[in-house]
């Protein structure tokens, strides 16, 4: 579990121990000048690509120093004491999840434009997501008792504490993300992840040292204290006032409400597929196997948070140029395809080796939902396209209808198909909702990669 940046669906699940046992003619250029052009895409003069890989990059980062973090805390902590800090960590993403109302995008999509309403609009953001997020731990907190009593050690003052400020905090800290990505400062992005994991494995050894029963929650706490003060000190200090200065507009968000309503509906879909499936695995097939599908759900979903940053960065660039949407859009695709491409393919050839280096029955059990996971994110890249276009050109509907869609297919396919197939099962149906719902947008390519404006729902 780590800081995941600007695209905060639900935490991908820690893995537990287990028990043992058409195109313009640019893109027919020949594969040397492809990869040529999408190395040098990081460092090129353009934001679009630039921004959105470095972005990509950070999701990566990411994904590797909470690996380390939690490697690290089942060797320094007992499995009980890891078990329960993973369990309420696991609440306090949910719950920021749902309270910071999906405002990073909101971010993205306003702030670009927004010229010297943009600190007001950001703050606007941190005080609002921050109080939703803490009225929601507080609210668990008393209900705790009642639907989690396996979490009562919450109760305390120093845990409770711990638990209302992670909430609050990581609500924000993924509002800054969003906030970063729209300034034009991915790079950031990339630093604050980074001291936020740095400082995170630093803590949780000081509470181990300590023997702290909470210094896990404590390690979580601290780290986003670190990130949220030097991260907007910066923002607020250099970013915002440099970004002020070099804006040609100072729109305000006109249809503001309906466009966070909107989007929010959409993004509580994509937030209940990401997080009832690893429930439904714990339900049908227990513990252990629950187990096992966590792991190779968070190697697959880096492959998700790739796709979701660089539209992020679509949606920026779009902001500022409208006219360029197809352009822009078919360049994030020609990309994003070739980057994740390559990397699915060497997941597939290489998963049970990566698998087996957390144990020979995570590799046993784990490589064909991994690479099935993989597989997916192929098709997802068109969806989470066509999802940010609708964004920029704010067409929420066809934005939301997709979620819904992704939600009701992925749950409905994923029940029948676990008893059968086992977890496989799960790694079936999101390949199988993707391909769905990316065929007929890449038929009707055309309805979506337009630069028309649209209505804001």
């Amino acid at each position: 579990m780590t800081g995941q940046p600007v695209r905060q669906g639900p935490a991908a699940p820690v893995p537990v121990p287990a028990p043992e046992g058409r195109p313009p003619p640019a893109a027919r250029r020949p594969l040397s000048r492809t990869v040529r052009a999408g190395a040098g895409a990081l460092f090129s003069g353009d934001p679009l690509l630039r921004n959105g890989h470095l972005l990509a990059v950070s999701s990566v980062v990411s994904a590797g120093l909470g690996s380390v973090f939690w490697f690290l805390a089942t060797h320094w902590y007992d499995d009980e004491t890891v078990g329960l800090s993973y369990s309420a960590l696991s609440m306090t993403l949910l719950l920021a999840g749902v309270g910071q109302l999906n405002l990073s995008e909101f971010l993205v999509r306003f702030v670009p434009s927004a010229g010297h309403h943009t600190r007001r609009i950001i703050l606007t953001c941190y005080a609002v997501s921050a109080g939703v997020s803490t009225l929601a731990a507080c609210g668990f907190l008393l209900l705790v008792p009642v639907v989690a009593p396996g979490m009562d050690f919450l109760l305390t003052p120093v845990t409770a504490g711990c638990f209302v400020a992670a909430t609050a905090g990581y609500a924000v800290f993924v509002l800054q993300d969003g906030a970063l990505t729209a300034v034009r400062r991915p790079g950031w992005v990339v630093a604050e992840n980074t001291v936020f994991a740095c400082v995170k494995i630093g803590l949780l050894g000081l509470g181990a040292a300590l023997a702290l029963f909470s210094g896990i929650l404590i390690a979580w706490a601290g780290a986003l204290a670190v990130s949220l003060l030097v991260t907007n000190v910066l923002l607020l200090r250099r970013a915002v006032p440099q970004h002020v200065r070099t804006s040609t507009t100072a729109e305000r968000p006109a249809g503001a409400l309906r466009y966070a309503a909107a989007d929010y509906a959409g993004s509580l879909f994509r937030l209940a597929a990401y997080t009832v499936v690893p429930l439904l695995v714990l339900n049908e097939l227990g513990v252990e196997q629950s187990a096992y599908f966590s792991l190779a759900w968070v190697v697959g979903y880096v492959f998700y948070l790739v796709a979701d940053n660089l539209g992020s960065s679509l949606v920026v660039e779009v902001v500022h140029s409208p006219g360029r949407l197809a352009e822009h859009a078919r360049k994030v695709l020609r990309h994003a395809a070739l980057l994740l491409g390559t990397a699915v393919v060497l997941v597939v050839v290489l998963a049970p080796w990566i698998l087996s280096l957390f144990g020979a029955a995570y590799a046993e059990h784990g490589t064909a939902l991994l690479r099935l996971l993989a597989l997916s994110a192929l098709p997802n890249l068109v969806v989470a396209v066509a999802i940010d276009a609708a964004r920029a050109r704010r067409r929420l509907r066809l934005a939301v209808g997709l979620q819904c869609a992704m939600c009701v297919l992925v749950l409905g396919l994923t029940v029948p198909l676990l008893p059968v197939m086992g977890i496989a099962g799960a790694g079936v149906a999101w390949l199988v909702t993707m391909s769905l719902l990316a065929a007929p947008l890449l038929i009707r390519r055309a309805r979506w990669l337009t630069s028309e404006p649209g209505r804001s729902s």
